[in-house]
């Protein structure tokens, strides 16, 4: 298993190296002037000029991409203005418009978005496991049919429209809760909890109907298999089959798909946290993409694809783990 994490993480390294190089690329073949919006509307073109210096963009990509690299393995000095700011590896950079350290940008951004998708998970497991097991358990009744059209009805609607009628059913309507206005957990552990109550709900019901599906396959193929028939020929009760071995063959693919799925929310919940105003990773995504704010858009990115890599990496132990049958190499 050692071996096998290690040959994961190295290649790892190399998927993040690409991706920064894609990144990179990408961005600077973007319309746009990143010293224009850097410096301001106001500014004259010597003004712009002196920005471009300051930021390194009078460099070639070649040489921007390695002072990059430069800054994550042994950290950079940057200059601003007549200040000199120090930035320790791993550093990825200032932002083109505050000049704040990136590192330290997407660390208190990153607290959000990890309790949005934690919070969400949990609610996609109870709900989407419990959906899906229901329905292969009545599978052929009504009971599974209205499961089947209330997961359909989750697939195919959009995060950001049932956010919305959350919004306006809980919100404005029954006005059970004000309106979520984001605050810190440190500041206020029970204001943070109702305030992520409905991004938790939105983001968890949207992913539920993906598991309930999953989950009522798995069951359904597990169930038909030749030891299920003979437990339940020798007499072993129905829940015990269910329990101890249906839900047992279940359980894999869900853990598999789940860990992989969270990996994907630092960064992927934008729709969610845009709406509900949510200062996390994928709304300084979009921000920094639309300034044209490169370090800010690669370290992202780059934190995005770790968590990606890490959660492929958690989900194949995860599954080897449930599933003895798996062999990792």
């Amino acid at each position: 298993m050692t071996r096998y994490v290690l040959k994961r993480l190295a290649g790892a390294v190399l998927v993040l190296l690409a991706l920064s190089v894609l990144v990179y690329g990408l961005l600077h073949l973007a319309p746009g002037d990143p010293a224009r919006l850097a410096c301001g509307e106001r500014c004259n073109p010597q003004q712009i000029a002196q920005v471009r210096v300051r930021l390194g963009l009078d460099q070639s990509v070649v040489a921007q991409y390695l002072h990059f690299l430069q800054g994550v393995f042994v950290g950079r000095d940057y200059s601003t203005g007549t200040e000199l700011t120090h930035c320790d590896a791993p550093c990825l950079g200032l932002s083109y418009q505050t000049d704040q350290q990136v590192t330290r940008l997407l660390l208190e951004r990153l607290p959000a978005t990890a309790s949005l998708a934690l919070g969400a998970m949990v609610i996609w497991l109870i709900v989407g496991v419990g959906t899906g097991l229901l329905a292969a358990l009545r599978r052929g009744g009504p009971t599974e049919r209205i499961l089947t059209v209330l997961t359909l009805a989750g697939t195919g609607t959009p995060v950001f429209i049932l956010g919305l009628l959350l919004l306006m059913a809980v919100c404005a309507y029954l006005r059970w809760l004000p309106f979520p206005s984001y605050v810190p957990f440190g500041d206020d552990p029970e204001q943070w909890a109702w305030n992520m109550l409905l991004p938790w709900l939105a983001l968890g019901f949207f992913e539920s109907a993906k598991y309930a599906r999953l989950t009522r396959s798995s069951t359904l193929e597990t169930l038909a298999e030749d030891h299920i028939r003979t437990f339940r020929a020798y007499g072993v009760g129905e829940r015990s089959v269910v329990a101890r071995h249906a839900l047992r063959g279940a359980v894999p693919p869900v853990i598999a798909v789940s860990a992989v799925d969270l990996g994907s929310m630092f960064g992927g919940a934008v729709l969610t946290e845009s709406l509900f105003g949510i200062p996390g990773l994928g709304k300084t995504l979009i921000d920094a993409v639309r300034q044209i704010d490169l370090p800010v858009v690669v370290g992202v990115v780059m934190v995005m694809g770790t968590a990606v890599v890490l959660a492929g990496v958690v989900a194949d132990l995860l599954y080897a783990a449930a599933d003895r049958r798996v062999v990792l190499t």
